[in-house]
């Protein structure tokens, strides 16, 4: 029995998430970057952390030949930036403040934290690939920051 695809996206539409800003170079060292929902941790030994993209998005070809990606967990006063970063302009690194980690990713200013990866894998799953990378360095606040959370198709936020 195969379930609506309509059916599939609202029953999970139910599952709360965070909101992240996921960035790498293409081989010309250009700057790419997306706004991802579909990231969670795989493992603590080692530190594996894992991103699900879309074929369609561009950056999924930009990920097959990048060595590493960043990632930035969005606070809940970045809904903007979150949202820059879902549609399709180009130039959504201008006038957005930000450093570079190591390797040379993006990793977005007032972030709640930002993770450096090293990518390890890809995996097909349907219409997604799924990226696996190994953390290599961390760096986040004091932990008075609230998340951005992306509930029902929408963007909500914690209860104090």
């Amino acid at each position: 029995m195969t379930i609506d695809p309509d059916e599939f996206r609202a029953a999970l539409g139910r599952f709360s998430s965070g909101v992240t800003v996921l960035t790498a170079r293409d081989p010309d060292g250009a700057d790419h970057g997306m706004t991802v929902s579909a990231f969670c941790s795989a493992s603590l030994v080692p530190p594996l952390v894992l991103a699900c993209i879309d074929h369609a998005a561009d950056m999924e070809g930009v990920l097959r030949t990048a060595s590493h990606f960043g990632l930035s967990i969005l606070s809940e006063g970045q809904e903007a930036l979150s949202r820059r970063f879902a549609e399709l302009p180009s130039n959504r690194f201008d006038g957005v403040g930000y450093k570079r980690g190591e390797s040379g990713v993006v990793l977005l200013d007032e972030a709640l934290a930002h993770l450096q990866c090293r990518k390890v894998s890809r995996h097909e799953a349907g219409d997604h690939a799924i990226y696996v990378g190994e953390v290599e360095w961390t760096d986040y606040g004091d932990g008075s920051g609230r998340p951005l959370i992306y509930y029902r198709g929408g963007y909500a936020q914690l209860e104090r």
